[in-house]
């Protein structure tokens, strides 16, 4: 699918941001895996040569505390007001929201294939940088779906955890972008 040339402005208007989160350890099954939605976030999308994506860039700036549980699947019950409202504020203090209140993210290399291709840079998340990966595939007639994997750790974040650690979230937080160019 061709991209169009120019700079697209990115957000929640012509897109989706979403975390998934899964759980670990011997009392797993009373946790959630997550569905967590960023609704605040902006981006742009410079493509200068639709014949050579690999002269496009990518700039995203993701607020932290505009995350919103909207799903959980598994554990012991369902998520209700109050486990999301608690889920919220345990991650706004594992990514120490109220000294980083923002993640950003922009691209150092773009590189197509033949249908889609990666997307590498530079993500600054709780005050350190990291490289990340993400693997873009087309959807739809205009869009495009980017996914990639964040360790937390890499950025000096510990993971959740609950129970003494027999209840933990997993290290790897699978991130999803959706946008669309129509």
């Amino acid at each position: 699918m061709p991209m169009p040339s120019g700079t697209h402005e990115l957000g929640p208007s012509n897109g989706s941001l979403q975390l998934r989160t899964t759980r670990e350890g011997m009392a797993a099954k009373v946790g959630h895996d997550l569905t967590i939605q960023v609704t605040r976030w902006s981006g742009t999308a410079s493509v200068p040569d639709p014949a050579d994506l690999s002269t496009a860039t990518l700039s995203l700036r993701i607020e932290l505390d505009s995350l919103e549980v909207v799903a959980g699947t598994g554990g012991a019950s369902p998520l209700d007001a109050g486990d999301k409202a608690d889920i919220l504020k345990n991650a706004a203090k594992t990514l120490d929201v109220s000294n980083y209140p923002t993640a950003e993210f922009t691209s150092t290399a773009i590189r197509p294939g033949t249908d889609g291709g990666e997307i590498s840079g530079t993500l600054r998340l709780a005050g350190k940088s990291g490289t990340v990966t993400l693997a873009v595939s087309p959807a739809g007639d205009s869009g495009w779906r980017a996914t990639g994997t964040v360790v937390q750790s890499d950025y000096g974040i510990k993971p959740y955890k609950a129970f003494l650690g027999a209840l933990r979230l997993a290290d790897p937080v699978t991130v999803e972008a959706d946008v669309s160019f129509a």
